[in-house]
């Protein structure tokens, strides 16, 4: 299994799990020094119902109406359809679903989950398009851990967000050609939504966010211990579209695929 060597950025290669907290700079993170490092951003927080969204924008108003919008068209299918809702098991949209729905039921036949695992993802794209459509040139719109971004500098992206002391040291540097681009997590040990594994971290990266969303969730749900890690990677990156996926349990990590460079966090 390929190893990977300091200074080479992880794309578009099979990573193996890598063991040891204390070794984990040597193997993982590429030298930065003298690095164009991104420029600060403004982040406002937007709440609706139980979703807490932050949001780099200058048409916040846009993404935040769109966000409402799209929720009570979702809200409206689900009360004529709550099978929709509580399926564990990919279903498609009826005829009378709003788009949202059906792009949520396309991606969840992908991955082989339950629609509402990709709900995140697609609220995010949904309302970072609007404000795109509105004139904005650059949006990052962040749903509980599901991310989507058209960016016109470099973001980084933090990945760990309190699950295990290796995940909260990663991140994910995505330069403005990679975009738009979805980054989307999910815990077994963190967070609202419902997971059936015991997974510390599992980020999924694809250009569809509602793909991402639901790829994650599954990727999380099939991780109990570390040893469960290569089968999920194989297991995720057989999905179509789906770009790279980086697993993080106890003190190992895997990836897979083509992710953006990692580097650390903060």
């Amino acid at each position: 299994m390929p190893g990977v060597h300091k200074g080479v950025p992880v794309r578009g290669v099979r990573v193996g799990v890598l063991n040891r907290l204390s070794t984990i700079d040597d193997l993982l993170f590429p030298e930065i020094a003298g690095r164009d490092m991104p420029s600060r951003r403004a982040y406002l927080t937007f709440t609706y119902r139980e979703a807490v969204l932050r949001i780099s924008c200058s048409r916040f108003d846009v993404v935040a109406a769109e966000i409402v919008r799209q929720r009570h068209l979702l809200e409206d299918y689900l009360r004529r359809h709550p099978e929709f809702q509580r399926s564990l098991v990919p279903m498609e949209a009826r005829a009378d679903a709003p788009e949202i729905a059906r792009h949520m039921g396309w991606a969840a036949g992908l991955v082989g989950v339950g629609p509402m695992a990709a709900v995140a993802g697609a609220m995010a794209q949904w309302s970072a398009h609007a404000a795109l459509e509105a004139g904005a040139a650059e949006v990052i719109v962040d749903n509980g851990g599901d991310i989507f971004l058209q960016a016109v500098e470099p973001v980084i992206v933090s990945l760990g967000a309190g699950a295990s002391r290796l995940a909260d040291r990663l991140a994910l540097r995505v330069e403005p050609q990679e975009t738009p681009l979805s980054i989307c997590s999910s815990s077994g040990k963190m967070g609202h939504s419902m997971s059936l594994g015991q997974c510390d971290l599992a980020t999924v990266v694809a250009k569809d966010a509602a793909l991402a969303d639901a790829a994650a969730t599954q990727a999380a749900n099939l991780v109990r211990t570390p040893d469960d890690v290569d089968a999920a990677l194989e297991r995720i990156m057989v999905i179509p579209n789906i770009a790279g996926v980086l697993i993080v349990q106890d003190d190992r990590v895997g990836l897979a695929g083509r992710l953006p460079e990692l580097v650390k966090a903060g």
